[in-house]
């Protein structure tokens, strides 16, 4: 089922299409068969009991199951739920170009929840806004009809993530990177820029078109937010070092995106916690013996009375200022 919501009058015949699409993919090999007016029959490899809907993004939250980067708070996504066992739905959501439309089953437009109310919600947007969701709507569409081609859209929607999420609304300057952050000071080999204290390239960290990107707290390290400390951490799995080997000899620059709000919350003992936090990145590259760039984001999220910092996972924030300006130049194939 396809649930619409704060969707305008315009797009429904885009959406009855879309419908028509769908039947298309999916309509079972053979002619003898008819299909039941209450359930279209979903071919073998789609998945069935899915509910599909369409919204626009309530925040920058969400991740696209499709691309892994960020939805835009107000962008159009498509949401694939499905009832868990243990009593709630599970949803996975995806950008309109990004949508796996042979994954799922199609829908009859004529049981579309909210279809009946959508002309309801045009009062409520500008013009502005109806004509970014008439454009989405033909997205979707050109998406739907071609569901072999939506891996070709991947890399343009990731791109257009990046793009759209930080990079044009954060402007760079070498001069404004420092060595302090704030009150507290950092070892000579880390600098800061805006709210994102970052490790200098060591010798053997080359740029390249090939990324492997981390976590590092709970992806390749134990802590805990309770114990302070830079020697307070342990290998999640004693095979990472050879992993990360492994894909620095492949040819691809290594790359740790972590957030650690902490040095920007504890006003008073933020050398502390700047200490904790880079003592701990420090001996994890010195264990695994491979080099690696760091970004820390020490913003905080969205509140009462401050933004979201823009660098903050799952901002895109810190991908964008390794990809413009801390890869030299190299353009980063997002296939790999």
């Amino acid at each position: 089922m396809l649930i619409l919501g704060g969707v305008q009058e315009e797009d429904r015949e885009e959406v009855r299409e879309l419908n028509k699409t769908c039947k298309r993919d999916h309509t079972a090999v053979g002619t003898t068969e008819e299909s039941s007016p209450k359930k279209v029959k979903a071919s073998p490899g789609v998945a069935e009991n899915v509910s599909i809907s369409v919204e626009y993004a309530k925040s920058g939250r969400s991740t696209c199951k499709g691309c892994s980067e960020s939805i835009a708070a107000g962008a159009l996504r498509l949401g694939a739920s499905i009832r868990d066992p243990r009593g709630f739905d599970s949803t996975k959501w995806y950008h309109i170009a990004c949508f796996p439309s042979s994954t799922y089953p199609a829908f009859p437009v004529e049981n579309l929840k909210g279809f009946d109310s959508i002309e309801n919600c045009k009062r409520d947007g500008n013009v502005t806004d109806q004509l970014n969701e008439q454009n989405l709507k033909k997205e979707v569409v050109h998406s739907m009809e071609d569901s072999k081609g939506t891996g070709n859209n991947i890399e343009g929607v990731k791109m257009l993530a990046g793009d759209k999420r930080a990079g044009p609304v954060i402007p760079f300057s070498v001069s404004d990177i420092k060595q302090n952050y704030k009150d507290a000071t950092l070892p000579a080999h880390w600098k800061v820029f805006n709210t994102v204290i970052f490790r200098e390239q060591d010798d053997g960290l080359q740029s390249s078109a090939k990324i492997a990107a981390f976590d590092f707290d709970g992806c390749l390290a134990k802590t805990s937010v309770r114990i302070v400390g830079a020697d307070k951490w342990s290998l999640l799995y004693e095979s990472i070092p050879e992993k990360l080997q492994i894909l620095y000899n492949d040819g691809y620059k290594l790359v740790i995106f972590t957030n650690e709000s902490n040095i920007e919350r504890w006003n008073k003992k933020r050398q502390q916690a700047v200490d904790s936090k880079i003592g701990r990145l420090d001996k994890f590259i010195e264990r695994v013996k491979v080099p690696i760039q760091v970004f820390i984001a020490c913003g905080l999220g969205k509140g009462k009375t401050f933004p979201d910092d823009p660098f903050r996972k799952p901002n895109t924030g810190m991908w964008w200022l390794m990809r413009e300006h801390f890869n030299s130049g190299v353009t980063v194939d997002m296939d790999k």
